[in-house]
């Protein structure tokens, strides 16, 4: 397992290959889109398996959908995509570190962010197409949960953001101090079941919840306001709660490395492959 110091070095890496990444938009824009719709795939997947519990007021819902969704980050991760709510820690790792400058960070941040936005639509009108949602448990399900969303206040909306990305960070920060995939699968599934089961704010799966409902999906009066106040409220809470309670809090408890100096441990070359997987993978 990497140390303390070595991990921030990882991500402080990351940010450096997310910042050359948006050197070409497009590829970041495709990056980002493939890490909408994968977030997209968990929400499908929750609704569809999770439904059933949640129409028959099972107490068994809320695990069923937090193990399910567990899959849509373990996509991301594994198979490579650039996803904001993980940017949100990492980012800032790179700019406290000098390795790329605040304003960097920021504006590679806000690319993936509507890059995930734009996956999100489009994976949305997709599924609009295939009318899965249209009628049985998943459908009910989706209405339930997209009109929850909307009668949230921002202060709500704003907490659960905070307290959801803290869980998604964690998993991603604890992924990049271990050596195995398996490891890396078992701390990403726990920090995902753990916000989904307790009913926090994921900013980017909440796309394709809102865009689903803006095509019209659910039969709910949804508005382009609903949407925006979704967006700010829980996209402020997830930066937050990843970028300062995770990020910055780790940051300060590792203490200072040198920029160009890199940690000395016996775990030899293991910190700049997590380096390379956490900047291009997820």
């Amino acid at each position: 397992m990497l140390s303390l110091e070595e991990t921030v070095e990882v991500h402080a890496h990351a940010a450096e290959h997310k910042s050359e990444l948006a050197k070409t938009p497009t590829r970041l824009l495709v990056s980002g889109m493939l890490a909408g719709m994968w977030i997209g795939v968990g929400d499908v997947l929750m609704w569809s398996a999770a439904g059933p519990f949640i129409v028959a007021d099972d107490p068994a819902g809320k695990l069923v959908a937090g193990t399910v969704f567990a899959a849509a980050l373990t996509i991301v991760v594994f198979a490579g995509s650039e996803l904001a709510t993980s940017a949100m820690m990492i980012l800032p790792l790179g700019a406290i570190r000098k390795a790329i400058t605040w304003l960097r960070a920021a504006g590679v941040l806000l690319g993936v962010f509507f890059s995930n936005m734009v996956g999100a639509f489009v994976f949305a009108w997709i599924i609009m197409q295939t009318g899965i949602l249209n009628e049985g448990a998943a459908g009910e399900f989706y209405a339930s949960y997209l009109e929850g969303k909307i009668e949230h206040t921002p202060a709500e909306l704003f907490f659960r953001g905070v307290m959801c990305n803290v869980l998604v960070c964690m998993a991603i920060w604890a992924a990049a101090r271990l050596k195995t995939e398996i490891g890396k699968a078992v701390i990403i599934f726990w920090g995902v079941l753990a916000f989904i089961a307790s009913g926090f704010e994921h900013v980017v799966a909440n796309m394709t919840t809102f865009a689903l409902g803006l095509m019209g999906q659910g039969g709910l009066d949804v508005t382009l306001g609903d949407f925006a106040t979704n967006m700010v409220f829980v996209g402020l809470g997830n930066l937050v709660g990843g970028g300062l309670v995770v990020g910055v809090a780790y940051a300060y408890v590792a203490g200072k490395v040198g920029r160009g100096q890199e940690p000395a441990s016996d775990a030899g070359d293991d910190w700049r492959t997590n380096a390379k997987e956490v900047g291009v993978e997820e």
